[in-house]
């Protein structure tokens, strides 16, 4: 990505980022016990935890998560050092090793007392922002009772519009067009697909001026798709018919979550003549087990049923591009923070999102601490805003 989407090259006030992800299990022993991890405190069974970990066992127990994390924070280090951003990168995870208060016990005992925070989730929600953002005041609240020292913490924006995130996603789509049969290749529809969640914590997704017909997640999925769906037609110079679809839901079936669910979505596809489709998970930063799984496994064997041509276009994962996307970021952040005028860079209309989370954004069912928001203060203070349902994790909760 050209530097003209730098901010200016100092990482100061900041002294190291944090990427923070999801987790993932890496071994058959270790699925259950990820599974408790995830689901604790809502009382699931363990025979049920089995159940629900089938899918991994298909992989030999192995989600790819982690080993996306590491190649990211491999392409990270190195864009930054290639290009003098002289900012230490760290990992950790909500759900498995490594463990999020691990690494900032890490990170403290390093001597790093301002920490820029990359989550792998692009867009606003309960489980993508804000649940990030109570794990963090968890782990700095750990950190403070066992009398460590407590760094601030912020949280880069949401980077759904992004050139570096939007390109490689169009050239995923691009690559994935070329590879079906050439007789469907120019009706092939696309179907941009992302994680349901309920209708309620959708609704309530982003700032409270966002609140409402699916809230700031909704629009921003069908800003980032708009974005890579014109893009590919002034690419191919053909206008590829294309639809915002939802995939592994994982709630109670009393319960409305976003639809229509990308099987169904294909269902309808085949009966209204679509030759061909191309399935691009937008709303997932890597190839993590609900691509592997849900796209890459269950949807693709429907559309098989269907007789229907498929292909699954790749997500951003380490490409070099996102990675100068996040140096972009972190330059753009910490001039902001340092007091600097600095160009905002993004596509579409929507514009650059917030530095800091306002008050009554994406807010949980139950209030709980927070950082990097209005309604929590540098770790352990209560928020603000009034509780509203919201969605259960992500990966691995079907």
């Amino acid at each position: 990505m050209p530097d003209a989407f730098d901010a200016p090259r100092s990482p100061a006030p900041y002294d190291a980022l944090l990427l923070l992800s999801f987790g993932g299990p890496e071994g058959p022993e270790d699925v259950v016990p990820f599974l408790e991890n995830v689901t604790r405190g809502r009382g699931i069974p363990r025979e049920r935890l089995k159940e629900v970990g089938q899918h991994y066992f298909l992989f030999g127990g192995v989600s790819p998560i982690n080993d996306q994390n590491r190649a990211l924070l491999r392409a990270l280090r190195t864009d930054f050092a290639d290009h003098g951003l002289d900012l230490p990168v760290y990992w950790g995870n909500r759900n498995w090793a490594p463990y999020l208060t691990d690494t900032l016990r890490e990170l403290v005992a390093d001597g790093h007392r301002r920490v820029l925070t990359l989550v792998t989730s692009a867009y606003a929600s309960y489980s993508g922002c804000r649940q990030y953002r109570e794990n963090l005041a968890d782990a700095l609240a750990a950190l403070d009772a066992e009398g460590l020292p407590v760094p601030r913490v912020d949280k880069l924006r949401h980077y759904f519009n992004h050139p570096g995130f939007v390109e490689p996603m169009v050239d995923g789509v691009l690559a994935a067009l070329a590879d079906l049969p050439a007789a469907v290749r120019a009706g092939a529809h696309l179907a941009f697909t992302t994680h349901s969640i309920p209708d309620a914590a959708a609704d309530t997704s982003g700032p409270v001026e966002d609140h409402g017909d699916g809230g700031a997640y909704v629009a921003q999925h069908l800003e980032a798709a708009g974005l890579i769906a014109d893009a590919v037609r002034e690419r191919t110079g053909r206008d590829h018919p294309w639809q915002l679809v939802y995939q592994s839901r994982s709630g109670a079936p009393h319960v409305p979550w976003l639809e229509p669910d990308i099987c169904d979505h294909l269902e309808e596809a085949q009966a209204a003549g679509a030759p061909a489709v191309v399935m691009v998970p937008i709303g997932f930063v890597s190839d993590h087990m609900e691509v592997k799984y849900d796209l890459d496994t269950e949807a693709t064997a429907k559309a098989a049923e269907l007789g229907l041509p498929v292909r699954r276009s790749a997500t951003v994962g380490a490409d070099p591009r996102f990675a100068a996307a996040v140096r972009a970021l972190v330059r753009e952040r910490a001039a902001t923070e340092s007091g600097r005028t600095v160009e905002r860079c993004a596509l579409g209309a929507l514009g650059p999102s917030h530095d800091l989370c306002p008050v009554g954004c994406c807010p949980a069912r139950t209030p709980k601490p927070t950082v990097a928001g209005a309604d929590g203060s540098t770790y352990g203070a209560a928020p603000g805003a009034d509780a509203a349902p919201g969605a259960d994790d992500k990966e691995s909760t079907r």
